[in-house]
């Protein structure tokens, strides 16, 4: 008798879990799944706006990713904080992460802004000679 007691004890602790974190992780879920839903709805309509404004097509898939993935890390940083993990170390650790890759990379990244500035501006025109 005292054999299956051990079992009991972990099947009761699993039900104690389940029906604690249970909700939880499902609501999680819910918010996942209706904030995808949502960032690609958002994504769809920035992309037609700027179509709309005649914009270059490479700055609107751009900017389309640009937005997409930052609204999926916010969505991101909500679901793991709904589940209950302590998300201000995670931000602090993402901020560090991209202030270092921003200062490893700044040149790089200077002629990448330099890059999206001309396509946003339009300052050359095809058949304009630049001295």
């Amino acid at each position: 008798m005292n054999d299956t007691l051990p079992i009991t004890d972990w099947t009761q602790k699993a039900v104690d879990l389940a029906l604690d974190y249970g909700p939880k992780v499902l609501l999680a879920l819910l918010v996942l799944f209706i904030g995808l839903r949502i960032i690609r709805v958002l994504v769809r309509a920035v992309e037609r706006g700027m179509q709309k404004r005649d914009t270059e097509p490479t700055l609107q898939r751009f900017m389309g990713s640009l937005i997409g993935w930052g609204l999926k890390a916010l969505l991101f940083v909500s679901v793991i904080q709904m589940l209950g993990v302590a998300t201000t170390s995670f931000v602090a650790v993402l901020g560090a992460a991209g202030l270092a890759v921003g200062l490893a990379l700044q040149g790089t990244l200077a002629n990448f802004a330099g890059g999206v500035l001309i396509l946003l501006f339009k300052p050359y025109k095809v058949g304009d000679l630049i001295e």
